[in-house]
């Protein structure tokens, strides 16, 4: 398999995971040192530090009800991104983002996410 296609497959399996509510598998993509940041001032925002932490942010991002559609998975000559549209609704309030989850791996494996929002505001409202 080629370089980038193991990023594109990584990055299949990130989103499959994630939608599916794969904890085990989520984790088992991570290094043990992975980490996940997120803007905003809100109960998801921040740097979630470690394997264990960025798979229980990944289970706190889920429990809204995401609906997290897969735009593209992008890549580069060592890392790779996913390109989502998130819609959900939680009473009046209702989240629309589109965003890049830009993934650094290491050894084939997500050693740090970074995301990055079109709507900070929306995502502070909705992650109360």
């Amino acid at each position: 398999m080629t370089r980038h296609e193991v990023q594109h497959q990584l990055g299949k399996k990130f989103h499959a995971y994630l939608t599916a509510g794969d904890w085990e598998g989520i984790r088992s993509l991570l290094t043990d040192d992975a980490s996940w940041t997120l803007p905003g001032d809100n109960t998801i925002s921040g740097t979630a530090v470690g394997a264990e932490a960025v798979v229980e942010r990944a289970k706190k991002i889920a429990s809204y009800g995401l609906d997290f559609e897969l735009l593209h998975i992008l890549v580069s000559r060592e890392n790779m991104a996913l390109s989502l549209h998130n819609t959900a609704r939680r009473g009046d309030v209702r989240l629309d983002e589109h965003l890049s989850t830009v993934c650094r791996l290491r050894d084939n494996k997500i050693a740090n996410i970074e995301t990055y929002l079109s709507d900070v505001p929306g995502m502070n409202a909705f992650f109360v």
